[in-house]
């Protein structure tokens, strides 16, 4: 969503100046104007998930008269297994903006797909630098503390939703369903699906069999919470994004994904999202709730979240293979596993001789 990465915009051919028209007659009614005109449409850069667009809008009467920046959100060519729908986002994300976590503010769904070709919803636009590689390059000698506590915050504020409290998340489906067994078997049955054989990979969903904790009391999660899911300015954290994998789980799988090596990328020394040390991020989560982890815990946690993304990797170099979706991005995923599978041997104690 930041400003800088966009894509090169194209002269508008026939059937997308329909979908124009009918994108600003939606935007026009849901924002109370007497007219609304998109002035450009540019892509955001990343989303092998889903699509981010910027929309510059010049808007004549009603409550957001004036030029406003919104982001249309939709979703990719093709999905992955297990993300939301963009209504479902929708509410999870209009929840978590009622609870105080920092997000950008949810404006409007749209479930007709005669107005954009899928479903979509609309959210303001936040500035702010998205990039892992660009987060973690200059964070100063003790990492980004201001950024890394504020992440810890807001991450403690979203674990504060549990089931039942919001009956607009019964979607998300029982809790009392999801364990550390039913992710392993998730796994497992992905792999068997690709026909996919990785013997360090097994090693790994056996070594989670036969090491699992005790599981916390269950509460909303994130589901992708890392660096490259945020926007950060000026060493503040400006919004937490991509909510497509939120669910209910153990608080720790969200600690566990954001400390993991995989995503430290150019400062794997910052346990914190390679930004700053846990002990500052833990901090943070503490001013919001008392949840202590232990560092076995943490560990446990982290060999999940990086079989998790070893798993995904394998997904997305699949849609580039099959055919579904050419894409240089989901190609070069698949070619990660390699080093995450390096990273789950030197966690799990499996290249001790």
């Amino acid at each position: 969503m930041s400003g800088p990465n966009v894509a090169a915009v194209q002269t508008p051919q026939p059937e997308e100046q329909l979908k124009k028209t009918r994108l600003e007659a939606f935007l026009c009614a849901h924002a109370g104007a007497q007219q609304v005109r998109v002035e450009q449409q540019q892509r955001l850069s990343g989303g092998a998930i889903q699509e981010n667009w910027l929309l510059e809008v010049s808007v004549e009467g009603g409550a957001y008269a004036g030029r406003q920046r919104w982001v249309l959100r939709s979703d990719a060519q093709s999905a992955v297994p297990g993300s939301l729908s963009r209504a479902e986002e929708f509410t999870v994300l209009s929840t978590v903006y009622c609870a105080g976590v920092k997000v950008p503010r949810p404006l409007w769904l749209c479930e007709d797909t005669s107005v954009h070709g899928r479903a979509f919803f609309i959210m303001e636009w936040v500035s702010g630098i998205t990039a892992g590689h660009k987060l973690t390059s200059h964070p100063g000698a003790q990492g980004d503390m201001r950024l890394v506590a504020e992440l810890g915050a807001n991450l403690a504020r979203i674990h504060q939703i549990k089931p039942g409290q919001a009956r607009a998340l019964d979607f998300l489906g029982d809790p009392q369903q999801v364990s550390v067994q039913s992710c392993i078997d998730a796994h497992r049955g992905v792999l068997d699906h690709l026909g996919a054989f990785q013997p360090v990979l097994e090693w790994a969903l056996r070594w989670c069999e036969m090491n699992a904790p005790e599981p916390a009391v269950p509460c909303l999660l994130h589901g992708d919470f890392r660096t490259g899911n945020y926007l950060a300015e000026t060493s503040r954290l400006q919004a937490i994004l991509d909510w497509e994998f939120t669910g209910w789980g153990d608080p720790r799988e969200d600690i566990g994904w954001f400390t993991a090596r995989c995503w430290r990328f150019a400062r794997p020394d910052l346990e914190a999202g390679g930004i700053g040390s846990l002990e500052r991020f833990m901090a943070g989560y503490n001013e919001v709730s008392s949840l202590r982890i232990e560092r076995e815990e943490l560990l446990f946690w982290q060999v999940m979240a990086t079989l998790r993304w070893a798993v995904i990797a394998q997904q997305q170099a699949q849609r580039h293979l099959s055919g579904e979706e050419p894409s240089l991005e989901l190609a070069l995923t698949g070619r990660l596993l390699p080093e995450l599978e390096l990273d789950l041997l030197r966690l799990t104690g499996g290249l001790r001789r």
